[in-house]
């Protein structure tokens, strides 16, 4: 396991500071950078009062997509933990093997 790092992430004009794993920046910056987006396109092409409708119009659309790929976050979960608990599996069974 590796050493939880700091990272400011700003989302709605609102700075985050984040203690992630390292492996998991790259994401976290990706998923910062999608809802920015969003906000920024609900902004321009909806009316709203103020910067919590448009975070609100982001996360109903968030939820709404993933509920139709057929993934929502508790399936995502487990499946994340099945894959975690496969690849311990598989970790062992080549570190067994090699001579």
């Amino acid at each position: 396991m590796s050493e939880l790092i700091p990272v400011n992430i700003v989302i709605a004009d609102r700075s985050y500071r984040l203690r992630i794993q390292s492996e998991d920046e790259e994401a976290v910056r990706k998923t910062a950078a999608l809802i920015n987006d969003k906000i920024a396109e609900f902004r321009s092409n909806l009316a709203g009062k103020d910067m919590q409708d448009y975070v609100a119009m982001v996360l109903l659309w968030f939820a709404t997509e993933q509920n139709q790929s057929g993934m929502d976050l508790v399936k995502w979960g487990e499946a994340a933990a099945g894959l975690s608990s496969l690849e311990k599996m598989l970790d062992k069974a080549l570190s067994e093997n090699q001579i």
